[in-house]
């Protein structure tokens, strides 16, 4: 596959079982001959609302890269699992090693740039991607993060309060679980089952981002204006502790809805990743 608009798509099946993650494959139309690039979105988005339409699979694209993306369970076009294993961190991160892997990456080996893979995270896909990178560091070479942050936002949604909603229209009182299930149900994709079957999930795992953190370089990336990535600096300095080595960007006038967007995002991001 050698065209710039050329993409494999198919469903995922992880170690024996079918949880039909959605993955495609884009190739480059002049291949840089670097490692591919694994995508990880955001809650209650998708591969295409946060990279494709937001321009990012077009930019890696015009700099020669080979990128992976999935759907995480319940968003986009991946299925929505009933069992709730499915939705937790520790098997997302399994899911991603296997994919990767499948789509020929190959553990990194000094002289070689081909080798490894980068990673892309996204609010929610940056909490998925530090764990993957901390868990994988003979494999992820460098990794952008935006939107991070020490804290899952996902750990403090009211459960039991979104059901309560779901059920009979009772407010919710907690503004943050309010905004992230009004988010949920915005896009027509998203499996609201699934939406609470992730949180629950992530709640049993909860993100310390001191347990285990990635030793490789790391772009921490937020808007300005974004009051979840208050703790950016923080995280950095938990990284760097652990001997990364860590460069932060904060984009001017940008939240933590439309840093996304940003040229000046995908820019920082095509060229740190680029070596």
């Amino acid at each position: 596959m050698t065209g710039r608009h050329t993409v494999e798509q198919h469903r995922h099946t992880v170690e024996g079982t079918d949880p039909g993650l959605f993955v495609q494959i884009h190739e480059p139309a002049n291949d840089a001959g670097l490692r591919p690039v694994l995508l990880i979105h955001g809650f209650s988005s998708s591969s295409k609302l946060n990279w494709q339409d937001s321009g990012w699979i077009t930019a890696l694209q015009e700099a020669g890269r080979r990128i992976i993306t999935v759907d995480l369970p319940g968003h986009g076009r991946s299925y929505s699992p009933e069992d709730l294993d499915s939705y937790t961190p520790s098997r997302i991160r399994a899911d991603f090693l296997q994919i990767v892997t499948d789509a020929g990456a190959r553990p990194l080996r000094e002289g070689d740039p081909a080798t490894g893979v980068d990673v892309i995270g996204y609010s929610l896909g940056s909490r998925l991607a530090w764990e993957f990178g901390a868990t994988q560091p003979d494999l992820v070479h460098r990794m952008v993060l935006g939107g991070p942050s020490t804290a899952d936002p996902l750990a403090a949604f009211d459960l039991a309060a979104a059901q309560r909603h779901l059920a009979d229209g009772t407010p919710i009182n907690d503004a943050s679980t309010a905004g992230l299930l009004k988010m949920a149900q915005l896009l027509p994709s998203n499996n609201l089952f699934a939406m609470l079957s992730l949180i629950e999930a992530i709640k049993e795992e909860p993100f310390d981002p001191s347990e285990a953190a990635p030793h490789m370089p790391l772009l921490l990336v937020a808007g300005e204006k974004d009051e979840r990535a208050a703790t950016m600096q923080e995280l950095a300095a938990i990284a760097a502790k652990h001997g990364a080595n860590v460069e932060t960007l904060l984009i001017p006038g940008r939240t933590h809805t439309n840093v996304v967007t940003s040229r000046a995002f995908k820019e920082a991001a095509v060229e740190f990743l680029g070596v």
